[in-house]
């Protein structure tokens, strides 16, 4: 297992990296498209309508600032681990293989498949992670009323 971890870790790291990256991109072409919708409202005789239109645009912007801000602190939680560092117990950076399926400690990306093999990317707050953290391979936690079994960390 050692031999794929050293392409696998590296390989979910870059997924995690290329999901929050899609995140950033979107969150700031929305900024772009609710500024542009804020400058592009024209004062019409109605005034009421115009300020509306602008409080629309600038709360949708706000929204996807806070988005934005939420994106690039994942990133910057990925950037601190390095996927080429082994692991021996259940902390970020960790691939854990367990009774109920193999998990990536970095970030909530969800379901990632890579060579045909599913993987859940978590972070270290979710509370699968938070049940197993600082276990070691053959050691068990209980995760929703459920025995899990450590099988082996990479």
């Amino acid at each position: 297992m050692a031999g794929s971890a050293q392409l696998i870790k590296p390989h979910l790291h870059a997924l995690c990296l290329a999901y929050v990256q899609e995140r950033i991109a979107a969150c700031q072409a929305a900024i772009r498209a609710a500024q542009e919708s804020a400058n592009s409202e024209t004062k019409s005789s109605a005034g009421d309508k115009y300020e509306t239109g602008r409080a629309m645009a600038q709360n949708e912007r706000d929204r996807n600032a806070v988005q934005l801000q939420q994106a690039q602190q994942l990133q910057g939680e990925l950037l601190r681990i390095n996927p080429e560092v082994p692991c021996d117990t259940v902390r970020p950076g960790a691939l854990v293989h367990t009774s109920m399926g193999t998990f990536y400690l970095g970030i909530s990306a969800g379901k990632l498949t890579v060579e045909g093999q599913d993987y859940f990317a978590v972070s270290a707050a979710a509370p699968v992670a938070a049940a197993l953290a600082g276990k070691r391979a053959g050691e068990k936690a209980v995760f929703n009323g459920k025995p899990v079994q450590v099988t082996a960390i990479e």
